[in-house]
């Protein structure tokens, strides 16, 4: 199970996992007050949730400063304070009531959003209550994740929308590129795929053989069908320009080459476009590695430099309400696919 308190990237991963935060909000049922339409708690109240003392959350606090910023702590004061001070809960304004622990003549008042509540359970490690959150939390996540695709994480890809396009131009570009290596190489069993490892290898340091194995697809189980559509775009440019140079340099021999050849030839142009590509890579290799360990739990090793965190839309890209499953897709924009895959 992931260890929340020491990765940064687990905890944000959870923040922004909107459709999972709704469901831990209604488990919960820790009572907020509303204010400038957000729940919002007193520094008392969470403490006591918790069971530790005022001291060990400011503590915590102080160390965390930036992350808790991000995640909805914030220090009011002034005009701000004045009307969250006179907030009613039932017929008693807010600075009255003493389990909220609100100092009457303080000038400023810390308080939590609801992420930033979770945000402090996922750090503390001296409370009993804060280790059954992480659980609970770690839980509700997966179960939301599966519910959403039905527990077939590893083709989570598709519920993009931009998925069916670019798989479907990646088609284009694949069977262009094998026509290639029928074209201007030579009869070898081995070229399809040793070409088509070295483009992999090149974008994400894996062969096909190493990618199966960390998504754990079956031999008879596409790969490509498991790829987020950034990832086919590159790949679809990398065969797109190999293939130009496959036939450039089989016309200027006059001859069909061989399979030793054609991977030196790919060296020469992973080379020579390695400027042009170099921000897309980078880019690719981090989709890859930061989607597959939130969303598919699975661990790309020799991409784990380029692990970060998802962003909330990416959460929305994949298990929102704009998300749905690939036969829906199809089925919504059959026209528009049908030409795309005419063109």
């Amino acid at each position: 199970m992931k260890d929340l308190t020491s990765s940064n990237i687990h905890r944000k991963n959870v923040l922004n996992n909107n459709p999972a935060l709704k469901e831990i909000y209604k488990e919960l049922s820790f009572p907020g007050i509303i204010f400038e339409g957000k729940y919002r708690f007193t520094k008392r109240q969470v403490a006591t949730f918790y069971e530790v003392d005022d001291r060990t959350v400011e503590r915590y606090i102080e160390s965390n400063v930036q992350e808790f910023k991000e995640s909805g702590y914030e220090i009011i004061q002034g005009n701000e304070l004045k009307i969250f001070k006179l907030l009613k809960v039932g017929d008693k304004h807010v600075v009255d009531l003493p389990e909220l622990g609100i100092d009457k003549f303080a000038p400023s008042l810390g308080i939590f959003s609801f992420k930033a509540f979770l945000n402090l359970g996922m750090l503390l490690t001296d409370s009993d209550n804060a280790k059954l959150l992480r659980t609970l939390v770690l839980n509700i996540v997966i179960d939301t994740l599966n519910k959403k695709v039905g527990g077939k994480t590893k083709y989570i890809n598709q519920r993009e929308e931009e998925f069916v396009s670019s798989a479907i131009r990646e088609y284009n570009y694949r069977e262009a590129f094998t026509n290639a290596i029928d074209e201007f190489i030579e009869p070898n069993k081995f070229k399809y795929s040793q070409l088509t490892d070295k483009i992999y290898k090149s974008i994400f340091k894996e062969n096909a053989k190493e990618y199966r194995q960390i998504l754990n697809l079956n031999y008879n189980e596409s790969v490509r069908s498991t790829m987020y559509s950034e990832v086919l775009d590159l790949i679809a440019s990398y065969e797109n320009g190999f293939s130009s140079n496959l036939k450039k340099t089989s016309e200027q021999y006059n001859r069909k080459l061989k399979l030793s050849e054609a991977n030196s030839l790919f060296r020469e142009f992973e080379l020579q476009s390695e400027a042009l590509y170099l921000p897309l890579i980078e880019k690719a290799r981090s989709i890859m590695a930061s989607r597959d360990m939130a969303l598919r739990d699975a661990m790309h090793e020799k991409l784990k430099n380029y692990i970060t965190y998802l962003n909330s839309e990416d959460f929305e890209k994949f298990l929102g309400e704009r998300s749905m499953a690939l036969e829906d897709t199809l089925s919504q924009n059959k026209e528009v696919f049908q030409r795309l895959k005419d063109r």
